[in-house]
């Protein structure tokens, strides 16, 4: 039986200027697809804006290139879910930042900020990003 892992996600867009895409979220759904591993995914601070379904980087530029390729963190979410790993999001997190739950990406579940530790202690390896 594979070891339960929980990839921590709270430092948002993490090299996305570079490569369109979060690398642990990359890295989760490589580690699913083509290793078979249990993976949980837990998007907190900054991260719960992942789940926006209605948050687009379209207008991202830098400097005075716009970019062509953009991030589209719910989209790879979604991808992720499809694929069996569980997604959840910090739901303190989200409500500080004004974000509706009926904006994310659907399957996503909850959990409190009081009820973090229960909820990481039930993994064997937690990785925080």
């Amino acid at each position: 039986m594979p070891v339960r892992i929980l990839n921590i996600v709270e430092m948002a867009y993490r090299a996305t200027l570079e490569e369109q895409e979060d690398t642990v979220l990359c890295l989760a759904h490589l580690l699913v697809t083509g290793g078979g591993a249990d993976m949980t995914v837990l998007v907190r601070g900054n991260a719960v804006n992942y789940l926006n379904r209605r948050q687009h980087a379209d207008r991202l530029r830098s400097g005075e290139r716009a970019l062509g390729s953009v991030p589209r963190h719910a989209d790879e979410l979604e991808i992720l879910l499809k694929d069996g790993v569980a997604v959840y999001y910090v739901e303190d997190d989200a409500s500080e930042r004004g974000l509706e739950k009926a904006d994310f990406v659907a399957g996503a579940k909850a959990v409190s900020r009081a009820g973090l530790a229960r909820f990481v202690s039930g993994f064997e390896r937690v990785f925080h990003w």
